[in-house]
């Protein structure tokens, strides 16, 4: 958390990192957005926790954004360099807002949250348990994080039921983890079906990690990547050309693709309780509370007694550029008042630090113009 920094230090903060990073992204820039769609379940819908049509009339934030917060959201964007998209949106009101809201952004991690959203929805329908078994041996591997990686070459392979792989996908992001679980709702497909079903909008999901990392770096998938640092040594070999490439086309097309607003628009939905069950919406809240992944992103923006639940993401490194640098979340006020909060970076040439006080200002804006 930043302590003892105002909004406008946070915004020169980022203006100033983003001078130094490099020139503004020649994206054209458009005004501030008066107004936004909201989750497609409608405004009024009941959820998590219900609505108070006798509390709408003392609340000015109900209805429309507090004033300045779209200004301001709108001066962190035009001044961070790269493709960038931010949305905001008041659980539990009437309105959104967003810059890039409607372009597609690469998810990476971020798209872990569908699969733990499709496998509660199968427990929510009867078809799978929490508790049922999942084996995950040395083909079911992955790259990059999974700290399943060690227990699985130690012991030959690891048993861990669909509870256990939604705590370590979500809270870890452990890509075997992820995969694992996604083999046992039934694969991408399961995914896709469950967000066309819901109506989530423009959310895309991929083949799984090993297939999305390896496209993206220019590489077929070899198991054997999935040891050591074999995989990182093979994309090394590579020639930059076919890299960069792969690259360009990844980002051009992310096959994991998602709009910022309809990101915004699901988690306002999975918090008012209209995805799934009371059950499993409480359950998975709670496990998105728990998230040890980029505690210097969106929380760290947010003053002392609010909460925040969140999902990140984050791909790979390429000249300087990650492709896809994100943080999703939920982000609670002391008297209760909710907000969904999405920052994603398609490609910038900022460092890590200016990234993370980009997401800061965000979450502290919103923060700073709560309640006016």
């Amino acid at each position: 958390m930043i302590s003892g920094v105002s909004g406008r230090s946070l915004v020169a903060m980022v203006i100033s990192a983003a001078v130094l990073a490099g020139c503004v992204s020649g994206a054209k820039i458009v005004p501030p957005a008066r107004k936004a769609p909201y989750g497609s379940d409608g405004a009024r819908m009941s959820g998590h926790r219900s609505m108070q049509t006798s509390q709408i009339p003392s609340d000015p934030g109900f209805r429309r954004p507090p004033p300045g917060l779209n200004d301001r959201i709108f001066q962190l964007w035009r001044a961070f360099p790269g493709r960038t998209g931010i949305a905001v949106q008041r659980v539990d009101g009437e309105w959104a807002i967003a810059q890039r809201g409607g372009d597609l952004f690469p998810q990476q991690s971020v798209s872990k949250l569908w699969v733990a959203l499709t496998a509660l929805d199968a427990v929510d329908q009867g078809q799978l348990s929490l508790d049922h078994d999942v084996r995950i041996g040395p083909g079911d591997l992955t790259l990059f994080h999974q700290p399943i990686a060690a227990r699985v070459r130690s012991e030959g392979s690891v048993t861990m039921t669909v509870r256990d792989l939604i705590e370590s996908a979500i809270t870890q992001s452990d890509n075997t983890a992820n995969d694992s679980l996604l083999r046992s709702i039934g694969g991408p497909d399961a995914v896709r079906s469950f967000i066309a079903r819901k109506d989530l909008g423009p959310i895309r999901f991929g083949p799984g990690e090993r297939l999305l990392q390896s496209g993206t770096a220019g590489l077929t998938w070899r198991q054997a990547y999935s040891v050591d640092r074999s995989f990182q040594r093979a994309r090394a070999a590579l020639p930059e050309a076919r890299r960069k490439a792969a690259m360009d086309a990844y980002l051009a097309n992310p096959v994991d693709g998602a709009t910022p607003s309809a990101i915004a628009s699901a988690l306002t939905r999975l918090a008012r309780g209209s995805l799934l069950s009371p059950e499993s919406t409480s359950y998975l809240l709670d496990v998105m509370s728990r998230t040890r992944s980029g505690p210097k992103r969106l929380k760290a923006g947010l003053p002392q007694g609010w909460k925040f639940l969140h999902k990140t993401g984050t791909g790979q490194n390429f000249r300087g550029m990650t492709a896809g640098y994100n943080d999703i979340g939920i982000a609670t006020a002391p008297d209760g008042t909710r907000y969904a909060i999405v920052v994603m970076l398609r490609d910038t040439t900022a460092t890590v630090p200016a990234r993370m006080a980009l997401m800061q200002a965000v979450s502290g804006a919103v923060a700073e113009f709560h309640g006016r």
